[in-house]
Parts: structure tokens; sequence; C-alpha cells
């Protein structure tokens, strides 16, 4: 049995969490864990397994674009821990719901409402090839992975995409052995959970010109009661919400900007109340839903700026902009 979590940032590389539940049962010669009265079951848990070195891996660049078949790229990985790790390579395909969120290519089958992304999503998987697929890190140590873009150049124009992912190996300890499940009371049964801990990052390949043009709608401005630490009580706080839509065939990738559209002295380009970076909005989907924290509460009757600047094809050009006035 697998707990699989994840928590994605916005849509460069994303932290996979995926805790591994190991079983072994003491049950008695001949019986199963089916015919175990669950009234009759005694269970016991081992303390959780130590963090795998992972969650100290570093990653760069969170994000790949290849414009032409036959391109290749690296990515250097770094163990920042003080133990040595082995990880795995894998090229996953995972898809994008119009929230935001995420998902692997292979739970969107069994979810009705991410049905229409996944028929939409075009896999770069079979066109890509990573290497090598398992290192082993020291402790402070590095690995170059390369990545390469195959084919005859009969590649459809559009783009395609897939996921790298690195993620850990248990250690080959992890879980129960035979010789202390056979210690285990007849009915009981143990387990231990070891957290395993991965990066994912977007590998696009993109086969003739980009097609990069966005737009903003449905933005306002409301007050929610947040905790914006998770810790301190929850208090108002202003919140922004808009769709950020791709109008062209390429997807988007950048940074939400909210600014004050007055400074004090009068002119154009105030405070900025609110920031976001590297948002993106994948083919998959045409909008995508924001939710902007912002920093402080706008003032009633105030004309606030609402921008989204490219971070992909021309870095730092505004791709829109749009006033939004309170009442």
């Amino acid at each position: 049995m697998r707990l699989h979590l994840s928590r994605s940032g916005n849509n460069g590389a994303r932290l996979l969490l995926a805790g591994t539940v190991l079983l072994a049962a003491a049950l008695g010669a001949g019986a199963g864990i089916a015919s175990l009265p669950a009234e009759e079951a005694s269970v016991s848990a081992s303390p959780p397994a130590p963090p795998l070195s992972a969650a100290s891996l570093n990653i760069n660049p969170k994000r790949i674009v290849l414009d032409r078949t036959g391109k290749s790229a690296t990515v250097y990985l770094f163990n920042q821990g003080d133990s040595a790790g082995l990880f795995d390579i894998t090229l996953v395909d995972r898809v994008m719901l119009p929230s935001g969120q995420i998902i692997s290519a292979e739970d969107a089958r069994s979810q009705p409402e991410a049905s229409e992304s996944l028929s939409r999503m075009n896999s770069a998987q079979a066109m890509l090839v990573a290497t090598p697929r398992r290192v082993r890190l020291a402790p402070h140590s590095g690995q170059t992975i390369r990545i390469r873009a195959s084919g005859d150049g009969t590649l459809a124009p559009g783009e395609y995409r897939t996921h790298l992912t690195i993620a850990a190996v248990p250690p080959p300890d992890t879980g129960v052995t035979a010789d202390q499940a056979a210690k285990q009371e007849p009915g009981a049964l143990s387990f231990r959970i070891a957290s395993i801990i991965g990066v994912s990052l977007p590998v696009i390949l993109r086969n003739g010109p980009a097609d990069v043009r966005a737009a903003i709608e449905q933005a306002r401005v409301t007050t929610e009661n947040l905790s914006l630490d998770g810790k301190s009580p929850p208090r108002p706080t202003a919140v922004a919400t808009f769709d950020l839509v791709r109008t062209g065939k390429s997807s988007l990738f950048g940074d939400i900007e909210l600014r004050a559209a007055k400074g004090r002295s009068g002119k154009d380009g105030g405070e900025v109340i609110g920031l976001m970076r590297g948002v993106g909005v994948y083919p998959e989907i045409d909008r995508r839903h924001v939710r902007l924290v912002l920093s402080r509460q706008p003032q009633p009757g105030e004309t606030l700026s609402l921008s989204f600047n490219d971070d992909d094809t021309t870095p730092g050009k505004r791709l829109v902009q749009t006033p939004l006035v309170l009442p």
C-alpha cells in the first residue's frame, strides 16, 4: 500500500512526497489478511524512518525548454545533506488542471474532472532520453543529468511536455524483516512508514515558433480570513482572484504583479502589493484560476494595475496589463 502526497510550487520544479507504507503480517500458518477479523487484530507501528537525503536535494534549472528536435540540455543535481543518497531519474507525464494543480497522467485517468486535460496533453516522453537513470550522491556532491531530444524530423508543429522526476530510493533496510514479522504475536500487524522525497521539473519540447499570448479575465478583490503563516490566528486579508487565460497556442510561464496604479508622487507604477513568480498555463488548459494574497487591504475607490510578465520566450515582456478598480 502506498500513500501519495504532492506539494507543488507554481509550475517549475515541484516537490513530491510519497509515504511508502511497508506491511508485514504475522498471522499464523495458513492465515491470510482477509481472514483476520478486525476486532481480533492488534497493530503496532515502528518509529518513522529517518528522512532521506532527497530532502536536501537541490536542482538547477527548475524548467527546461528545447526549441527544436536534436537539441539537448543538462540538469545539475546537488546533495546538500550530510548523508549519501541513491536517486532514480525518470520521465513522467503530468497534467495541469484549471485550478493549477499538477497530477500524474496515471492519476488523471481515474479522475473524471481531469479527463479533458489529459486528452489535450501532448506527451514528449517518447521523444526524450535522460541519462543516467540512477545516481548515487555522496554528501555535498553533485551530478549532471543530460536530456536529449531524438526524432527523425517528422514531428508535427506544436508543444510537447513531460516531467523529469528525481526520487530517492529507500534504503535496503526499510520495512519489517521476515524475522521481525515471525516474532510478532499471532494476529499482530506491524508496519513502518518511510517518507520518500523527490523533485520534478517540466521538460518542454517545441517544434516551430512559439505563440505566447495572454489575457486576464474576471479579476476582483475580496477579503478572506487567513492565517498567513499557518500558526497565527486568521485575520481579514485581501485576496485578488482572476483567470489567467492562454490565448496563444504555446504555454504561458511568467510572473504576476499587482500594483497600486499611482505612486505617492502621482506617477504611474505605485507599490507592489501582490506578487507571484513562476506561474504557468500549459496547453492542455485554456485558463487557470489564480488566487493572489495581497500585502495590504486596498482602499475603496483605489485603482490597481494587474499584469502578467513573460519569463519564457521574451523574459520581462509584459504580455497583458489590466486595471482593477475597487468599488
